[in-house]
């Protein structure tokens, strides 16, 4: 062990993200990226950038971003935060909500940062399993410091009921961040929450449904002092001005994220059917991927036959999500291409 370093950091297991490739003839379906461009508006700003603007800082709080937030969810400026990717912000909260001998706990399973995030914190950690079918399961005398929802939750991409989660907040005595990182493609949210209850943090994203996940942007939406407490630790300029403008772009067109939603939504449902017919067991899903189980032939065989013919995938390990694949929702094309690989790979078993 190198004595430099802390000791809880050399122990530790880093996020592993998912595989990466510039081969753009490589069908990626690992990583739940948008497969449509984001608001055409955007070139505008791009093309309209002036360049001397940026031997400027930025604007240290993006003013203009949070007022546009503020609108978009019917808040005021001082109830958001905006933030270099949703993760981020979950970094600042295992800082600002948690002491030194406090806990931080999340589902299993659910987002793998959220233990690497503990465990850079060197806190304790409560994980609450989920059902044997990856339901909601929530001891009545559960309490940490912060716990982290992911709601619709990934890897499963199942969406807990609203209600269920408004009995939670309303009960549960630490901080609470409501993840809704893909709550676009779900029938409901819990931004409301977020407004109501002085505990309780809802974290958006613009890497999913804006089609942003190059750009790194992501803001949180509560309590003032909450959201007060985060800008007293961010980084001096978190935000550059380039992200700023950018995004402020994408938010003002909701037609065109929205219109990108209906085609993701609608590849879902086609791609469960095709799915399910093929005998994979398929969680219902409320976001832009699919957890599913594969027929015949063992999940990790089934991601590394797909890796042969230039199929990305997400592929786990571990006793409860090791049978599984995580496969994003793509554009009808390279759907086309997964089933009939699928095909391919399930006729040989």
């Amino acid at each position: 062990m190198n004595t430099y370093i802390k000791k809880s950091v050399s122990a530790m297991t880093g996020y592993v993200p998912g595989e990466q490739t510039a081969d753009f003839q490589v069908v990626k379906l690992n990583t739940n990226e948008n497969p449509y461009p984001p608001s055409p508006c955007i070139r505008n700003v791009l093309a309209g950038m002036d360049l001397d603007v940026l031997r400027r800082y930025p604007d240290p709080v993006s003013g203009s971003l949070r007022r546009t937030i503020a609108d978009l969810h019917g808040c005021v400026p001082e109830q958001v935060f905006a933030g270099n990717g949703s993760d981020e912000i979950l970094s600042l909260c295992t800082r600002v909500f948690v002491e030194d001998a406090g806990s931080i706990g999340y589902f299993n399973p659910s987002y793998s940062l959220y233990p690497v995030l503990a465990a850079i914190r060197d806190v304790v950690v409560c994980p609450v399993e989920l059902g044997g079918h990856f339901e909601w399961r929530m001891p009545e005398d559960y309490a940490c410091s912060l716990f982290f929802l992911t709601n619709p939750n990934a890897p499963t991409g199942i969406l807990y009921p609203a209600d269920t989660v408004r009995a939670f907040c309303r009960r549960f005595r630490g901080v609470v961040l409501i993840d809704e990182a893909y709550v676009d493609f779900s029938s409901t949210h819990c931004m409301n929450l977020a407004l109501e209850f002085d505990h309780v943090l809802v974290l958006r994203t613009l890497s999913k449904a804006y089609s942003l996940a190059g750009l790194r942007m992501g803001y949180a939406v509560g309590a003032a002092p909450l959201i007060a407490a985060l800008f007293k630790i961010k980084d001096s300029y978190n935000l550059d001005r380039l992200t700023q403008e950018v995004a402020l772009a994408a938010l003002r067109d909701q037609d065109a994220m929205r219109a990108n939603v209906a085609l993701v939504k609608q590849t879902r449902r086609r791609l469960t059917s095709e799915l399910e017919s093929l005998g994979f067991a398929v969680c219902p899903s409320e976001t832009n991927f699919l957890w599913v189980k594969p027929p015949q032939v063992p999940a990790p065989t089934l991601y590394q036959r797909l890796c042969e013919q230039r199929i990305l995938v997400r592929c786990f390990s571990g006793p409860r999500i090791g049978d599984y694949l995580r496969i994003t929702v793509g554009s009808d094309p390279q759907t086309d291409v997964l089933l009939a690989a699928l095909r391919r790979i399930l006729s040989g078993y």
